[in-house]
């Protein structure tokens, strides 16, 4: 229980850090927030061949999860304007 609780914190920390990131603060909530970054934690792991499900608070860990959810909310963005912003 206390390892999805510490999920859902290093993703609205990650999420909110990326939405910073992409310029796409205003136009998310927290919901959206965590959601792109525990998704953007799994692709940043898949992408530089990490795992970090051991050490989620460590810098590496969150610059990993943060490439992450840098890219999937440029292809959001791609997707849904046609441009990555």
């Amino acid at each position: 229980m206390i390892n999805l609780v510490l999920w859902i914190v290093f993703g609205a920390i990650v999420g909110w850090l990326a939405s910073l990131v992409m310029g796409s603060n205003r136009r998310q909530g927290m919901l959206r927030d965590i959601v792109i970054g525990i998704a953007g934690a799994f692709i940043g792991g898949w992408l530089l061949g990490r795992d970090i499900s051991n050490d989620l608070f460590s810098l590496p860990s969150i610059i990993t999860a943060l490439v992450g959810a840098v890219v999937l909310l440029a292809l959001v963005n791609l997707g849904t304007r046609g441009r990555v912003r």
